[in-house]
């Protein structure tokens, strides 16, 4: 089984021409050219599942349109999305935040799923999807340390709730490096994809490893790459599985 884990920054784009005339500008630009780009890496890859960070769910950059509901239409995919932010967020209320969240896409029939929501930090959304044979989790954590290890002690109850094979992805931002997840791996059991911790941001130089795909001891990984590709600041991560 293939997972790819990408956190494509809303189709926004990267480089110089991202922050023209002003810092972050691609923010508010459409996003169509970038995320065809990414629709068509993605045809390559051909994953049997994927965790997508900051996918913009339907706002001005995109025509209205749910970027995760488009990749489904064209490749063939079920999918679920949720905005990232608490239901209490500030953000909710904000046109262009209250679209931006993160989804995963399965080719096999999503059985259930559920949206969990951390207590600490902004970005709070944990979304878990139930195949036949698997469990997803996919996480886009805090940029601050304390509330990144609240976030991380939730993340251990989950996942101890969950007796069958799974998957831990996304964007951890673990800024102090991955000795940050040392008692959260400990704890769980779970093993990084990614054992020669190859970084993965930026994309055009990487120099820190901020995106996981972590897996429970069922599963073996057999191939692991990280593409050189930069249609977002962060570089995709590609994992295959054995049960």
């Amino acid at each position: 089984m293939r997972f790819l884990l990408y956190n494509i920054r809303y189709g926004a784009g990267n480089g110089h021409r991202f922050h023209v005339p002003f810092p972050y500008a691609g923010y508010l630009r459409t996003s169509r050219p970038t995320f065809d780009k990414i629709v068509e890496f993605i045809r390559t890859v051909k994953p049997d599942a994927m965790g997508l960070v900051e996918v913009d769910g339907g706002s001005f950059r995109t025509g209205q349109c749910c970027q995760a509901a488009m990749i489904a239409e064209q490749l063939g995919y079920h999918y679920v999305i949720e905005t990232k932010y608490g239901s209490a967020s500030m953000a909710h209320k904000m046109p262009l935040l209250s679209t931006q969240g993160n989804a995963v896409l399965t080719r096999m029939p999503i059985l259930s799923h559920r949206f969990h929501f951390f207590d600490e930090g902004m970005k709070r959304l944990v979304i878990q999807v139930c195949t036949e044979r698997l469990t997803i989790f996919l996480v886009h954590l805090s940029l601050t340390y304390r509330n990144r290890q609240y976030q991380l002690e939730r993340l251990y109850k989950l996942i101890r709730a969950v007796d069958r094979p799974m998957i831990l992805a996304g964007d951890f931002n673990v800024l102090w490096g991955e000795r940050e997840l040392e008692l959260f791996l400990g704890a769980t059991g779970l093993v990084s994809a990614n054992p020669e911790r190859k970084a993965s941001f930026p994309s055009r130089a990487p120099t820190r490893e901020l995106d996981f795909i972590l897996h429970s001891r069922e599963l073996r990984t057999v191939h692991f790459e990280i593409p050189t590709v930069s249609f977002s600041d962060h570089a995709p991560l590609i994992c295959d599985v054995e049960f």
